[in-house]
């Protein structure tokens, strides 16, 4: 069965020292310390260490072999978003990511599928951007879960959909730049407690300011399952029904009637969590996610899924057809034609 992981990350092996480059800021650059690792700095500050899978192309398709799985839609890490960083330095960051991934999926058609990243704080540039990754390739982009502690359903990024709905670009929403994060950093709790919240403030952000309404045709997923969404509906859902004064004065539309309209992968690890996503959302809207290579991610690529008592439809809706589906591609573009 073909498997498409939805959700991965990778990295340039080399990049420019971007704080020297452009003079300023705490951007993120590699130090090749020992052999298959390197440091990520932030500035001149460790942020984390990563292995040679975080930008070895093939070591990523043995490892992903063992799991039975073909293809990987890759898309750059969220520290690089550089959202706060001036519009052009950061477009300039951006097309160097995006043309590393254009070459990657240039060499391995039917292994790679690559996702973009945009100058975000700056519409006309992104908007730019994004007609030049569609010719090099690339089938979306990926966005933070908020730009610089503004909300997705702010004005400014609306014509930005709008683009990436008139030329059929995907949009990947990713937790980044947690709320709360610098008063919550013992425990880990930026990443098990405020991602989540932040893919659900994104979602309910593009719900009620109207997002989907005004854009039906914009393919979206959220990672994380949709991180705490989903498991507090029945909360959002009442939140509207109770105080329409505060919560619909954007679109009277009631949220509920948006679940099966956007995608989320499955980044559960957690059985009874996936059935009740599968079952708010459809296994048309679910797709195999892992967050690979990072510890946090299901490393073992939807093994979990696969012991799972599932039809065959809905476990090749996950493994392949939903993601199709929401990157608009074709199942042949990825299965080795027999001779």
């Amino acid at each position: 069965m073909l498997k498409i992981d939805s959700h991965t990350h990778i990295l340039p092996k080399k990049m420019p020292n971007w704080s020297e480059k452009f003079g300023y800021g705490d951007f993120i650059y590699l130090q090749h310390h020992k052999k298959g690792f390197a440091k990520m700095m932030r500035g001149n500050q460790f942020f984390r260490e990563i292995k040679e899978n975080a930008w070895n192309a093939e070591l990523r398709m043995d490892e992903y072999a063992k799991f039975n799985t073909q293809v990987q839609v890759v898309c750059t890490i969220p520290v690089m978003f550089s959202y706060w960083a001036k519009p052009l330095d950061s477009l300039s960051l951006s097309q160097f990511l995006n043309d590393h991934i254009g070459k990657l999926i240039e060499k391995y058609p039917k292994n790679y599928i690559g996702l973009g990243t945009v100058p975000m704080q700056d519409a006309e540039l992104s908007v730019s951007e994004l007609e030049r990754l569609k010719k090099i390739g690339l089938k979306g982009i990926q966005i933070g879960s908020n730009i610089n502690d503004e909300n997705l359903n702010e004005e400014r990024f609306f014509p930005i959909f709008q683009a990436c709905e008139k030329l059929g670009l995907a949009l990947l929403v990713h937790p980044w730049n947690m709320m709360g994060e610098k008063k919550m950093q013992r425990y880990w709790l930026p990443w098990l407690v405020g991602m989540p919240a932040e893919t659900s403030r994104a979602i309910c952000s593009m719900i009620f300011g109207g997002v989907f309404e005004k854009l039906p045709k914009l393919r979206v997923m959220f990672a994380h399952a949709g991180g705490s969404f989903l498991p507090t509906i029945g909360r959002i859902k009442q939140g509207f029904d109770c105080r329409p004064d505060l919560v619909a004065i954007d679109n009277p539309i009631d949220p509920t009637k948006y679940l099966g309209k956007f995608w989320v992968d499955s980044v559960t690890h957690d059985g009874l969590m996936l059935e009740y996503v599968l079952k708010l959302q459809g296994s048309n809207r679910v797709m195999l996610g892992s967050d690979y290579p990072f510890p946090l991610g299901d490393l073992e690529i939807g093994k979990f899924i696969e012991d799972m008592s599932l039809t065959k439809k809905t476990k090749e809706d996950i493994f392949h057809r939903a993601a199709l589906e929401w990157l608009d591609l074709n199942k042949e573009d990825f299965i080795e034609k027999k001779k």
